[in-house]
């Protein structure tokens, strides 16, 4: 798999050194950038999924300022890490792009265009939901939750945040926990620090309890995506948003959560891809 040979790149954003990873330059008229998860660097993108979307669109995934290998602290809220992002897409030389968010990465991804509508093209909201959604402001307590499981079990507690609890659930986690794993030393990044976590934790329920959104702001073609039972970011806020979007797209693959684009890799690259196009 090509993206678990990708080693970081560094590029300086306002004095920071900011580590990003590329893929597929030139397949796509915009870049396709990808914000990751909550607790996440970029080893936590499904390397199946990246090398699949890479073979037709130019991906770009990042660690904002605090995160891995990125330089910097964490940005005290949802729209400053927004503010991160724009600035490392600018610093790259991109006016245009592509943008997807995955559960926390959809938090940033909406505020990305609230703050810069006209840097996006479009929108791809993954296991995510709106401020103030049903849920968000519960994030912390449900991570704690399945950490402690996780440990219980003496397994990884994504097995329990983005999968089934069921047998057939396990199967689909460890095939993505697997490769994860098979990254090679040489290139991977740095892991996250348990204070930088701790902080985009507090980000999240900032956001959870704020005004709750209408989402009229978001004008450009919208793709939501989610799986019927995501137990960290309820899966009722995607038909929220899917309402409250003028003419959004939705799909909710079955018998999947919060790692759905995971476990149904191929056929969410398949509709991404048609969405795009």
């Amino acid at each position: 798999m090509s993206y678990l040979q990708t080693k970081n790149q560094y590029i300086t954003v306002e004095g920071l050194k900011i580590a990003y990873r590329e893929l597929g330059q030139g397949k796509s008229q915009y870049p396709l950038v990808m914000l990751v998860h909550l607790a996440a660097t970029m080893d936590n993108w499904d390397p199946r999924l990246i090398d699949n979307l890479a073979e037709k669109n130019h991906i770009i995934v990042m660690d904002l300022p605090g995160v891995g290998a990125s330089e910097g602290k964490i940005a005290e809220s949802i729209p400053c890490m927004a503010d991160q992002a724009i600035a490392i897409i600018k610093a790259l030389g991109y006016q245009k792009i592509n943008l997807l968010g995955l559960s926390m990465g959809g938090f940033i991804a909406q505020e990305i265009v609230r703050l810069d509508a006209n840097l996006v093209n479009t929108l791809t909201l993954a296991g995510t939901g709106p401020r103030a959604g049903i849920g968000v402001d519960k994030v912390t307590g449900v991570t704690f939750k399945h950490m402690a499981n996780g440990f219980l079990h003496g397994a990884d507690a994504k097995r329990y945040i983005f999968y089934n609890p069921d047998k057939a659930g396990k199967v689909e986690a460890h095939k993505v926990l697997d490769r994860l794993a098979s990254r090679p030393k040489d290139t991977k990044d740095k892991d996250m620090k348990v204070s930088s976590f701790l902080k985009q934790l507090k980000a999240i329920k900032s956001w959870g309890k704020a005004e709750q959104d209408t989402l009229d702001f978001i004008k450009v073609p919208t793709f939501i995506v989610n799986g019927d039972n995501d137990v960290m970011v309820p899966t009722q806020n995607s038909y929220d948003m899917h309402e409250k979007i003028q003419d959004s797209k939705l799909i909710i693959y079955p018998d999947a959560g919060h790692g759905a684009i995971f476990q149904y890799a191929e056929e969410f690259v398949d509709e991404l891809n048609n969405f795009l196009n």
